[in-house]
């Protein structure tokens, strides 16, 4: 019984060490197809946090078809007739958000991520 006890507990240790050595090969294989495919989940990652800095998740209690219909909305007057004035709007209040967190972080007391 210590024996078949013994054999299953070297192979549950054994399929551990086979789960790390295949995820640490998946975080450093460096195929171009693999890179971009990190660098898109990145990005979409930053993304979704946008919205969720916005407040939109709160805004619309986490409704997907809310916040995805407001982000259509967003994008249809971004292409409207005056887009391109809409789009400069948009960008200084965005660097103005992340200039005034900035400084929120650096005081002292701020939190920093």
């Amino acid at each position: 019984m210590a024996l078949l006890q013994a054999t299953d507990r070297a192979l549950r240790l054994n399929h551990s060490a086979t789960l790390r050595t295949e995820a640490a090969h998946r975080r450093t294989d460096s195929r171009g197809w693999v890179l971009a495919r990190r660098e898109r989940t990145r990005h979409l990652i930053e993304l979704g946090g946008l919205v969720q800095k916005a407040g939109l998740v709160d805004l619309t209690d986490d409704d997907r078809a809310t916040i995805y219909g407001a982000l259509l909305d967003v994008a249809a007057r971004g292409r409207s007739d005056d887009g391109s004035s809409v789009l400069a709007l948009w960008k200084r209040r965005g660097k103005r958000a992340f200039d005034a967190e900035q400084d929120a972080d650096d005081t002292p007391g701020g939190e920093s991520l």
